[in-house]
């Protein structure tokens, strides 16, 4: 077993949707990035290459190129699901905590899980969602970003021997 940690923050602008999650929220102002910002698919992005020894989503996908402007962060998570894979990893359980002030993100859990569970091969009882606020302290606690923290677990499936 192999467990990962990961994180991510970005600063909420007006002008972009905020995709949390892998779906849409409603909002006047969204996360700024060089993707789509979405902080939850990036900690975990980050958790799962932790788990596997393979670095960080800036490495595998630097902010420098220019495929991946605007990109839905989902597209990254699936890739590197697959990577992960093809090197015999499968996903045993994730866990991610988001940190924010607004808006209230319990309500859209649900639907956060409908995108993420297929994405990660889990049932929706492998994957821990929760929100947390900074109490008024700091850039989150004033509104001005959203963080993200998740945790990952990943078991290495033995290649079979080829029978005599």
């Amino acid at each position: 077993m192999r467990i990962g940690l990961g994180y991510d923050v970005h600063r909420l602008v007006a002008g972009r949707p905020l995709i949390l999650g892998g779906i849409e929220i409603p909002s006047d102002k969204g996360l700024l990035g060089h993707s789509d910002g979405d902080a939850i698919a990036h900690a975990l992005i980050d958790a799962l290459l932790g788990a596997a020894g393979e670095g960080d989503i800036g490495r595998l996908f630097p902010d420098t190129d220019p495929t991946t402007e605007g990109v839905r962060s989902t597209i990254l998570l699936r890739d590197v699901v697959a990577r992960l894979r093809k090197k015999g990893f499968r996903i045993a359980h994730a866990d991610a905590v988001v940190i924010a002030e607004f808006p209230r993100l319990g309500p859209h859990f649900g639907a956060m899980k409908d995108v993420l569970c297929p994405l990660l091969g889990l049932g929706r009882t492998s994957l821990g969602l929760k929100a947390k606020t900074q109490e008024g302290l700091g850039d989150i606690g004033r509104r001005r970003a959203i963080a993200c923290w998740a945790v990952a677990s990943l078991r290495k499936i033995p290649r079979r021997k080829p029978r005599p």
